[in-house]
C-alpha cells in the first residue's frame, strides 16, 4: 500500500487531491483559508464605492438598451444579484438562464417567482434535450463528468446574448475557485476570463472536441450555443465580466438569507451527499451523482466544499465538520438512477467508467480488490 499521499489543510478539511487549485502553507493552512481571512481586511464600504462608479460606466445613458446582463439560475446567489445590482444600485439588467434540464420542484418555484418579483426581462435558453442526452453521456465518457455541457453554457450563452444585444457588462456572483480554493487574492479584482472558462470551467475541452463521436453523434451546428464570441465580437461590443464577490461581502449563507425576503425557498430535505439545503436547486444531479463523480476521482464531494465553508464563517467546528464528511461524501445517490433513464446507459458501465477516473495519488485497492483511500479521520 502507497497511502498517505493526501494531506488536509489543518483548519478546514479540504484535501490536497481537490479538484481546484489549492496550496498549503508550513503550519498546513489551505489557501483557501487564508484567502477567505482577507475577507476581514477588506474596505467594503471603498468597494462597493468602487462598485458604483464601475457600474455609472455601463448605464444605458438614453435607455434604449440594458445596462447588463445577469447571468442567474433562480438560486440564492441569483436572487442576491438582482438585489443588489436592480433595486439598490438601479440598473437595469437582462437575465439570462442555460437550462440544464434537470430542475428540482423548488428551483422551478424559484424561477417562476424570480420573474414575477424582480420585474427583469428574461431570456431562458433551452438547448436541444436530444443533444444534452447525447452531451451527458460523451462528456461521462470523455471527461467523467456529465455536466460539461452544463458548465460550458453557463460560461458561454450569456456572452453570446451580450453580443446580440450589444450590452458591455456581464455581472456574475463570486469567483468560486477563489472562494473555496483561494486561487486570487481580493486584491486582484480578478474578471471573468476565456483563458478561466476553457482551462478550468471547461477541463480544456470546447465545442469542437465535441465533433464526430462514433457512438454519440453530434454534428457542429448543434453546438452553437456553446461556441465563445470572436474576439472580434467580444472587442467591438467591449464586452466585460466582474464577479461582484470583489465588491460586495460574499456569503451564500447570507445571500440565502436575503433571497428568502423575496420569497425564495430553500430545498424541502437535505440532498443525501451534503447538509445543505441552499445550494444548486437548479439541477438535481449537482449534489448527487455530479459531485458522486468529484469523490470518485479525488477522494471527497460537496460535504466537504459546504465544511469548508461553514467552518471559515465560523458556523462549524472542524471536529463536527469532519463527522459530517465522514457521513456524507462516499454515499452513492439515489439520483443516479433517473440519470441512468434519463441518459439510457446500465449502473455497470457507469461504474466501469467511474472506475476509470479514480486519481491514483487518492485510490488503490486492497488486497480483496476493494478501492481504499486515506480519510481525514484516520
Amino acid at each position: 500500500m502507497k497511502l498517505g499521499k493526501v494531506k488536509y489543510c489543518k483548519k478546514c478539511v479540504i484535501p490536497s487531491s481537490s479538484a481546484i487549485p489549492v496550496e498549503f502553507n508550513d503550519e498546513g493552512i489551505c489557501s483557501g483559508c487564508l484567502t477567505s481571512q482577507q475577507i476581514d481586511t477588506v474596505d467594503w464600504v471603498r468597494r462597493e464605492q468602487q462598485l458604483k462608479r464601475l457600474l455609472d460606466q455601463y448605464r444605458s445613458k438614453d435607455g434604449t438598451n440594458y445596462d447588463c446582463i445577469i447571468p442567474v439560475s433562480s438560486g440564492k446567489d441569483s436572487y442576491f444579484q438582482i438585489h443588489t445590482i436592480k433595486n439598490i444600485y438601479g440598473m437595469n439588467p437582462l437575465l439570462v438562464t442555460y437550462n440544464a434540464n434537470n430542475w428540482m420542484p423548488e428551483g422551478t418555484t424559484n424561477l417562476v417567482n424570480m420573474r414575477e418579483t424582480f420585474g427583469c426581462d428574461h431570456i431562458f435558453f433551452t438547448p436541444s434535450i436530444s443533444l444534452l442526452k447525447r452531451l451527458n453521456r460523451l462528456c461521462y465518457r470523455m471527461m467523467g463528468d456529465m455536466n460539461w455541457h452544463a458548465h460550458c453554457g453557463i460560461q458561454t450563452y450569456p456572452y453570446i446574448v451580450a453580443v446580440q444585444h450589444n450590452v458591455s457588462l456581464l455581472i456574475d456572483g463570486e469567483h468560486g475557485f477563489m472562494d473555496l480554493g483561494g486561487m486570487h487574492s481580493y486584491s486582484d479584482y480578478v474578471e471573468l476570463t476565456q483563458r478561466f472558462r476553457l482551462e478550468h470551467v471547461q477541463r480544456g475541452y470546447d465545442w469542437y472536441d465535441m465533433i464526430d463521436d462514433e457512438r454519440d453523434k453530434i454534428q457542429k451546428q448543434e453546438m452553437i450555443s456553446y461556441m465563445f464570441p470572436s474576439d472580434a465580437a467580444i472587442k467591438r461590443v467591449g464586452v466585460r465580466g466582474i464577479y461582484l464577490g470583489n465588491y460586495i461581502k460574499w456569503s451564500g449563507n447570507n445571500n440565502a438569507a436575503i433571497a428568502k425576503t423575496y420569497g425564495w425557498q430553500e430545498a424541502d430535505a437535505e440532498f443525501e451527499r451534503t447538509y445543505r439545503k441552499i445550494s444548486n436547486l437548479d439541477d438535481m444531479h449537482e449534489n448527487g451523482i455530479h459531485d458522486y463523480m468529484k469523490y470518485i476521482k479525488f477522494g471527497y464531494g460537496r460535504a466537504t466544499d459546504h465544511v469548508c465553508k461553514d467552518i471559515r464563517e465560523g458556523r462549524l467546528s472542524r471536529e463536527q465538520g469532519i463527522e459530517i464528511v465522514k457521513q456524507r461524501d462516499s454515499i452513492k445517490p439515489k439520483d443516479l438512477y433517473r440519470w441512468l433513464e434519463y441518459v439510457d446507459m446500465s449502473e455497470e458501465e457507469f461504474d466501469q467508467i467511474a472506475d476509470s477516473f479514480r486519481d491514483p495519488s487518492v485510490w488503490e485497492r486492497d488486497t480483496q480488490g476493494k478501492w481504499v483511500k486515506d480519510n481525514i479521520w484516520d
